[in-house]
């Protein structure tokens, strides 16, 4: 019996199974993320092999010694990249790759019409049209956007914290949230933390837990920032389905720990029903590389 495995691929992990012929999962694996858009191409490849290592070398403890007959890499980040590095791996059977954005419109759709809004680190809305062909939006990344991911939301609560620090708005909790993230008290050092430390974009995308906790402990700030963020990306949700399904209704799943919190939710429902846009939400609470598993099962 042949062996299979699945990666999922994003900002803030890496994700590995190694599945039997049904999809029974042998061995998992979970390392750091490889988005070499946030790291470089030569520290992204080297997680990723760093990762296989570590799987086959769990998968072999737990006595599954077969062959690897195929592999697919669903990844965040080019995938020219990406492409490009899986023709230099080898002992892992025939390398398939795809976006990172597979996956969860795998979860949402079950290969039907319909789409998916993810929120990680970054987010992205992924479709499949009537006609099966895929769609992709958003995704664009820490510099251009990425409205309801983890940066965002981060970044913007961030700077009306600050604002707080200078004095120019009431100072809430959310500056005193700041304050306690960061260990500094005065508005000049944390700018300055932010702008000079090495990982400033996953300190920054960080910080998204606490801005969800505040808004759902009734922190109006927090409330602001998550609403004009999701605001944005049900706006490019709604844009898709206009372009790609007219005024028929299909299923949208919501993916990622950050839109399925009570308060992104409750704020995703009541732009739902503000908007009269033409789709089920359908909140997903399995993770991607369920979805992953699933397309490996296909394979």
């Amino acid at each position: 019996m042949s062996l299979k495995i699945g990666i999922d691929g994003g900002g803030s992990k890496t994700e590995l199974i190694l599945v039997d012929a049904a999809g029974a999962i042998l061995a998992r694996h979970t390392g750091p993320g490889c988005n070499p858009s946030h790291l470089g191409p030569d520290k992204a490849r080297a997680i990723l092999i760093e990762a296989l290592q570590h799987l086959l070398a769990r998968a072999h403890r737990e006595g599954a010694q077969r062959e690897v007959t195929a592999t697919q890499l669903y990844m965040a980040g080019a995938p020219a990249f990406w492409k490009e590095t899986a023709t230099g791996l080898t002992g892992y059977g025939k390398i398939t790759t795809g976006l990172d954005s597979l996956p969860v419109l795998e979860l949402a759709t079950n290969g039907q019409p319909g789409l998916v809004m993810h929120a990680g680190t970054g987010s992205f809305i992924s479709a499949r049209a009537p006609d099966g062909t895929l769609h992709y939006a958003g995704g664009l990344g820490w510099k251009f956007g990425d409205p309801g991911s983890g940066h965002d939301l981060g970044r913007r609560a961030l700077a009306r914290g600050l604002r707080e620090l200078q004095g120019w708005s009431p100072r809430t909790a959310l500056a005193d949230r700041i304050c306690t993230y960061t260990g500094i008290a005065t508005y000049a050092e944390i700018s300055r933390f932010f702008y000079t430390a090495d990982d400033s974009n996953a300190r920054i995308a960080g910080f998204t837990p606490h801005v969800l906790e505040l808004a759902l402990a009734g922190n109006q700030p927090a409330q602001l920032v998550l609403a004009e963020s999701l605001a944005e990306f049900v706006a490019l949700g709604h844009h898709v389905t206009t372009r790609l399904f007219a005024d028929t209704p299909v299923a949208c799943g919501v993916s990622g720990a950050i839109l399925n919190s009570p308060s992104a939710a409750a704020i995703l429902r009541a732009l739902h029903e503000a908007q009269a846009w033409p789709v089920t939400l359908n909140f997903i609470t399995e993770p991607p590389i369920e979805g992953v598993r699933r397309l490996l099962v296909r394979l």
